[in-house]
């Protein structure tokens, strides 16, 4: 009973003493991290400190969690789809894609992978039943990233309750300037965007009215936006390869 007490005790300060700037998951993504891609060797090098930030997340109470502003909640949930995500590769490799894992009839996503809350979650059920459900915020779509090449770039540092907003913001205009995802045949009259607006178009329209509205104010400088609102639009192909750092 003692010991029970004693180990509870442990987990409700090891929770409430969370580092809400998570900073050993800056620390770990900026010597991994080069150019969105990740350098899976240097992570494996690194996976203590992996094993460590994923034991702060998993120790954080709901009740604690709840008590969090909601762009703490989310950046808790973003970093933990993420980082949660890159300890999957690294205990499945050698990989070429993230669809490798799993088998015929289970995905890499629907894996009880995520420990959080006391509860052993999907990267799917941390996506859809958390993040999408409860938060009206699709610019999520451009944190999250899923360890493939056709997703947007991973992030150098954690993302934090007090720069959600810029930081989900700068993230959109990266995402949308990577011209192998996003492009114009001025030609054609074909406006070519990642599958992503198609897949979560719903979550765009909800909060913005439309796709083009939730895009326009990321779109790269000079490509002015407006002047294309009535092109056809097309779907670049997703590159499920993985997002692996070449030196």
């Amino acid at each position: 009973m003692v010991f029970t007490l004693t180990l509870l005790t442990a987990r409700l300060d090891a929770a409430n003493a969370f580092d809400a700037a998570h900073s050993e998951w800056t620390t770990l993504l900026s010597r991994v991290v080069r150019n969105g891609l990740v350098d899976y060797t240097r992570l494996q090098s690194e996976v203590r400190s992996l094993d460590r930030y994923l034991a702060s997340l998993s120790a954080v109470e709901p009740g604690t969690f709840k008590g969090w502003d909601e762009s703490s909640q989310i950046a808790f949930l973003c970093n933990a789809y993420n980082a949660f995500t890159l300890k999957l590769v690294l205990d499945h490799k050698p990989r070429q894609s993230i669809k490798e894992i799993g088998g015929p009839f289970r995905s890499p996503w629907k894996l009880p992978v995520v420990r959080l809350f006391g509860e052993a979650l999907s990267l799917d059920a941390l996506e859809h039943e958390n993040l999408r459900k409860r938060y009206q915020e699709p610019r999520i779509h451009f944190a999250l990233v899923c360890a493939a090449m056709g997703c947007p770039p991973l992030r150098e540092e954690a993302y934090v309750g007090s720069r959600l907003d810029r930081q989900l913001s700068d993230q959109a205009r990266r995402f949308l300037a990577q011209s192998s995802k996003h492009r114009i045949d001025w030609d054609m009259r074909l406006v070519y965007i990642s599958p992503i607006f198609k897949w979560f178009e719903e979550d765009f329209v909800k909060t913005s009215g439309s796709v083009w509205a939730a895009i326009r104010p990321y779109w790269p400088e000079g490509a002015k936006p407006a002047a294309f609102e009535k092109f056809e639009i097309r779907y670049s192909e997703y590159d499920w390869s993985l997002n692996r750092f070449i030196p």
